[in-house]
């Protein structure tokens, strides 16, 4: 099923229980496809695709405490 911007706006409760039904719903914003909404138990199928970012600090010789690296990092923006 295909749906725009505006109905996903106005109408997504509709669209919520189309996707419990087990359809899938793409997303439209001016004529072109931007989402896709699938059922969730569908998505946890999809979960164990590795990404290239999980475990980028891992091998870091500089920065021992990741957790208190990125803290410092963002005490300075407030």
């Amino acid at each position: 099923m295909k749906a725009t911007a505006k109905d996903l706006r106005f109408h997504s409760k509709e669209l919520l229980s189309t996707v419990n039904r087990g359809e899938e719903v793409i997303i439209t914003y001016r004529g072109k496809p931007c989402a896709k909404l699938v059922p969730y138990d569908e998505f946890e199928k999809d979960k164990n695709i590795k990404s290239n970012l999980f475990g980028m600090w891992k091998d870091n010789d500089i920065i021992d405490d990741v957790d208190s690296y990125v803290r410092d990092i963002r005490k300075r923006r407030f």
